[in-house]
């Protein structure tokens, strides 16, 4: 039998530990590692190579769509799941353009989550069916996924100067993308900006 090995990326401990549980149930399937931050999940999978990669959307450090944007370019063998609370159409839209293999809710039965795994890992996409409704009648995303990653850490309460640290870039590239976000939203402000992507789903 040909087992599917897994990463498992999740940042609440207890959830994390489950979700592994019941993969691990599975005799097809095996978590070959389990991270707790966005900014580890490449990494991981470059040293141990999974089949698939389930991750959470609200990750710290780096989100798990911006993760899975940049696992897709260094990392192509490694198909990607979404699992997620955030049952948001823009999230689903923001997923499948970053090509994401498969988008699927935390309530989502055990069962159903080892088969779109299996699913995922033979090339096939998964979604939401719901979601998959609603995800048409939202528009395409604006923002990059950089911008998108600077937003998600100020609406979090960081500030410039914390925002340019944890991206590894200047104080006046966070600047200069708040900036752009605020300008390609046409919002009023950043604290505008960031009503604006979270009410569509975006950040």
């Amino acid at each position: 039998m040909l087992t599917l090995r897994i990463l498992l990326a999740e940042d609440v401990r207890i959830v994390r530990g489950a979700l592994a549980a019941l993969l691990e149930m599975e005799p097809d399937l095996t978590v070959v590692a389990q991270v707790g931050s966005g900014a580890d999940i490449v990494p991981a999978a470059l040293e141990h190579r999974p089949d698939v990669a389930v991750l959470d959307v609200d990750l710290p450090v780096i989100d798990g769509l911006s993760a899975a944007e940049e696992l897709h370019a260094k990392l192509p063998s490694c198909r990607t799941l979404i699992l997620t609370g955030l049952g948001r159409p823009g999230t689903l839209r923001r997923a499948l353009s970053v090509s994401v293999s498969g988008f699927l809710l935390k309530d989502t039965p055990s069962e159903r989550l080892a088969q779109a795994v299996r699913e995922v890992a033979a090339g096939r996409r998964i979604i939401d069916p719901q979601l998959a409704l609603t995800a048409w009648d939202v528009g395409d995303i604006p923002l990059s996924g950089r911008e998108i990653q600077v937003l998600r850490l100020a609406a979090g309460g960081a500030e410039p100067p914390e925002i340019a640290a944890q991206m590894h870039v200047s104080v006046g590239t966070v600047r200069n993308y708040l900036t752009k976000i605020v300008t390609k939203l046409n919002a009023r402000n950043r604290v505008d900006a960031i009503r604006i992507a979270t009410e569509a789903g975006w950040i």
